[in-house]
């Protein structure tokens, strides 16, 4: 829990000092902020009850080897398999609507062609998106954003792949704001979305996802820049690398592994958050290696 209060804190000055300084700059003393119980801004502290894991296993795109990728039904089955932390994509639409799918065409993962971010709303809802997966997935659609935040449980980390830019990271603050999710979430962005989000909430989770593939700039670049997470790609960054990623605080996810025998070696190494699509099979492992499956908890909402 140390590492978890290190980014709690670190959040909190962030967010206070933006909002100092912006009084200072108008001429104004500023107001204090709201606080939960604990003193933090209530949009940051984590509801009495609720425990975020500490590592464990992140479902990429929901339960997506045995479900249609970034749905509802996957990200169900992720829940129920216990995943400790789900990752989707999302992309915002023209029309302003922010949507779950992985690229920037429908053609893969539907039965509909064309770009995403041209479709209406009503255009998208119609594309069957679980057809090509199995024929007992017909008729599931690609969801929004506001569907899949209401199903996920409180007491899990939501790892939001940002699919866009400066536009794309402020409406998805807003939203993780509008459903009382901030404390759980993390924007996976590049520098465009990231200060987008940024403007509507300074102190957002951010897992950076610029430059993964020069892993010591990559590195560097996290700490400076204070993001509490940060995506390595197949394998763990060199000792010393995982060693200052660790002392600066920041939730170390490994995108993506679906060798159960490669788990222990990768929580041996300090990787936090493995992104698996074998679900089923990495939860097994991960059972044997001490770690158990979340049972989700939920506040007063509606689930389905």
């Amino acid at each position: 829990m140390k590492r978890l209060r290190i980014l709690m804190r670190r959040i909190v000055v962030v967010a206070c000092f933006t909002l100092s300084v912006e009084f200072l700059l108008a001429g104004e003393e500023p107001a204090a902020p709201p606080t939960g119980p604990d003193g933090q801004p209530s949009e940051l502290a984590v509801p009495e009850g609720i425990q975020l894991p500490r590592r464990g296993l992140s479902a990429h795109r929901g339960a997506n080897r045995t479900h249609p990728e970034n749905t509802l039904v996957a990200f169900r089955e992720a829940i129920r398999l216990g995943a400790h932390q789900i990752e989707l994509d999302v992309y915002l639409t023209d029309h302003g609507d922010l949507v779950v799918i992985h690229d920037p065409q429908v053609d893969r993962t539907t039965d509909g062609t064309g770009d995403i971010r041209r479709m209406t709303l009503a255009e998208i809802q119609q594309l069957d998106a679980g057809g090509w997966k199995d024929p007992k997935f017909a008729g599931e659609r690609i969801p929004t954003l506001d569907e899949a935040l209401r199903i996920m449980p409180h007491n899990i980390w939501l790892n939001l792949h940002l699919k866009g830019d400066r536009a794309l990271g402020a409406a998805v603050a807003s939203k993780v704001l509008e459903h009382g999710r901030v404390y759980q979430s993390f924007l996976a962005a590049g520098a465009e979305a990231a200060a987008g989000a940024r403007q509507v909430f300074p102190g957002i989770l951010i897992c950076n996802m610029d430059r993964q593939n020069e892993l010591d700039a990559y590195v560097d670049q996290t700490i400076q820049r204070g993001d509490a997470f940060i995506q390595l790609l197949r394998q763990p960054g060199t000792p010393e690398q995982m060693q200052r990623l660790k002392k600066a605080g920041v939730v170390i996810n490994l995108c993506c592994v679906n060798e159960p025998e490669s788990l222990a070696g990768l929580f041996q190494a300090g990787v936090d958050f493995p992104l698996v699509d074998d679900l089923h099979a990495m939860m097994k492992q991960a059972q044997q290696l001490g770690i158990e499956p979340v049972q989700p908890v939920y506040l007063n909402r509606k689930t389905n």
